[in-house]
């Protein structure tokens, strides 16, 4: 496994992984399993394959360590009639190996107890990146100092400070909604498991994770513009159409206006995010001082649900569609902060009206709620359940076994399902959806028809041209950033850009398509939700002691 260094100074061959004569491919997770793990990979080819059998090898030596049979797929893949299937969980012994398919060899993969260490360090690395103002980013310097330079819907003529924060993706805009989910993601990571979350690489004493989320708790409270507003998002979509520069040098840096909204949505994860930080301030550092701050916050905002919109209206991107489940997870998480029972009240019946979502997306991440509420109302749970039997049934008819509709978003909604099968583990003890589990990361590693990891620097063939503007400027090269990944074909008809980079082609088809080109904002480029959700899912199968 190659990871891609904390400087970004290692220079990695740019060597073209994706195309081979023979047609015969080997798909696997490229970073690597546990020793208990489910270990599977795909064979695929648009020839008759000859072989009927396979091998996983030692790479340093190739010595076979297990011998097994191919097993026919019922599926196919686009051109690609000849489909077979391998599993050797047999193999537990630490080490590093390849699959063997006749003379054709798997990239590289590891066993161990602590493989997923350095993804989770890498994708910690990335909101460094993503970081806005004067937050100690890595790979540029301080930027978007004047954050905001107006207020539309406040006072035009006003300048407030909203400095800080994430860069939401590959560009430089800053939404209210997404850098709160992402920073109630790293909080939830950290209250989930302070061991395997509570890793310490800068060596300062406190968990790099909380650093990070402290990152987006100074910004949020920054755009708590008043008892009934909020800064919804800084800088509209021209910052989209002048060209690629790095943020310090950003030619709008003194026009990036902010846009003032507020919904029920948005006080609901706001409130969740503000009362569980007061629980870990309190908990973790003692700090009664900023507990106090963070839940007041929550309490405030959350005081005023019935005098707002049931969903933020302002313009841009990221429109929602229900507001339920993200009351019900402020509710929920206020309660847990307080002990009062209108609180808990509350979140049962908001999180009963908010139902099973079926997905997970920035809009649509119900199961964090019923997850909460079904530690005091075990029932809850029924609604995680429901979401994982849909996933399954759809995770057992395709050749590899992913469980979600190809859309935007792809790899955020694949590491969501793994999410909610962790949860539901946690509540039930049950080792049901564990299959599930694994193919559906196993597929943001490799086991996919594009054999590439859809994490930069992480495996063997990865993105080398993502959709970001740092990255550009940096020969692609950026830590740990999990881009879009394979959506449906008709998304791309709505946009014009041209691909300059067509490695990939070949395993496209007629319903879904990825491009590893830095022109594609559809499949190819991060954000930070999006690795939000995939920390907790690689902390979760890492190692801290």
């Amino acid at each position: 496994m190659k990871i891609l260094s904390f400087l970004l100074i290692i220079v990695i061959t740019n060597t073209n992984y994706s195309q081979d004569s023979s047609q015969l491919f080997i798909r696997i997770n490229q970073v690597g399993y546990l020793p208990g793990d489910i270990k599977s990979g795909v064979v695929f080819s648009d020839s008759e394959i000859t072989y009927n059998n396979f091998n996983i090898v030692k790479s340093q030596n190739e010595e076979i360590v297990f011998h097994g049979n191919l097993i026919k797929s019922a599926y196919s893949y686009g051109r690609f009639n000849y489909c077979f299937t391998f599993d050797f969980t047999g193999v537990t012994d630490s080490g590093e190996y390849r699959a063997q398919v006749g003379n054709k060899f798997s990239f590289p993969f590891q066993i161990g107890n602590k493989v997923f260490n350095p993804v989770v360090d890498s994708l910690a690395l990335f909101f460094k990146v993503q970081r806005c103002g004067p937050t100690q980013p890595l790979m540029h310097k301080k930027c978007h100092l004047s954050d905001a330079t107006s207020i539309t819907g406040f006072d035009s003529s006003f300048a407030y400070d909203v400095t800080g924060g994430w860069h939401d993706a590959g560009d430089y805009i800053k939404f209210f909604s997404t850098t709160a989910l992402t920073t109630y993601m790293l909080l939830f990571s950290y209250e989930f498991d302070n061991v395997k979350f509570g890793f310490d690489n800068d060596k300062n004493n406190v968990p790099d994770i909380l650093e990070e989320a402290k990152v987006g708790l100074d910004w949020l409270l920054r755009c708590n513009l008043s008892d009934t507003l909020f800064v919804a998002q800084v800088q509209d979509e021209r910052d989209h159409n002048v060209g690629w520069r790095m943020p310090e040098d950003d030619t709008l840096t003194f026009d990036r206006p902010g846009f003032t909204g507020i919904g029920k949505n948005q006080i609901g994860i706001f409130s969740a995010v503000m009362a569980l930080a007061s629980k870990i301030w309190s908990d973790k550092f003692f700090d009664n001082d900023f507990a106090n701050k963070y839940l007041t916050a929550a309490i405030q905002k959350y005081s005023v649900i019935n005098k707002v919109a049931d969903i933020d209206s302002v313009p841009g991107f990221y429109k929602e569609n229900s507001y339920y489940g993200k009351l019900a997870l402020g509710a929920i998480e206020l309660y847990n902060a307080t002990g009062i029972t209108n609180y808990l009240n509350d979140a049962i019946t908001f999180g009963d009206s908010a139902k099973t979502d079926f997905w997970w997306s920035w809009g649509d991440i119900n199961s964090l709620a019923h997850y909460k509420i079904s530690k005091v109302e075990p029932r809850f749970s029924a609604y995680i359940l429901d979401n994982l039997k849909e996933f399954n049934s759809k995770k057992n008819k395709s050749l590899f076994n992913e469980a979600f509709d190809f859309k935007w978003g792809t790899t955020t909604s694949l590491m969501g399902i793994v999410l909610q099968a962790i949860l539901y583990k946690n509540l039930a003890g049950s080792s049901n959806y564990d299959s599930l589990m694994i193919f559906e990361r196993d597929y943001l590693l490799g086991r996919n028809p594009w054999g590439i990891s859809f994490i930069t620097g992480i495996g063997t063939a990865y993105p080398l041209h993502p959709h970001h503007q740092i990255a550009y400027f940096n020969n692609g090269r950026i830590p740990g950033a999990v881009v879009g990944g394979p959506a449906n074909r008709s998304i791309f008809k709505d946009y014009d850009f041209e691909i300059a980079d067509d490695r990939y082609a070949l395993f496209n088809n007629d319903m879904v398509e990825y491009n590893d080109d830095r022109n594609d904002f559809i499949s190819n480029e991060p954000t930070i939700f999006g690795n939000s959700t995939a920390i907790f899912v690689f902390g979760y199968f890492s190692e801290r002691k």
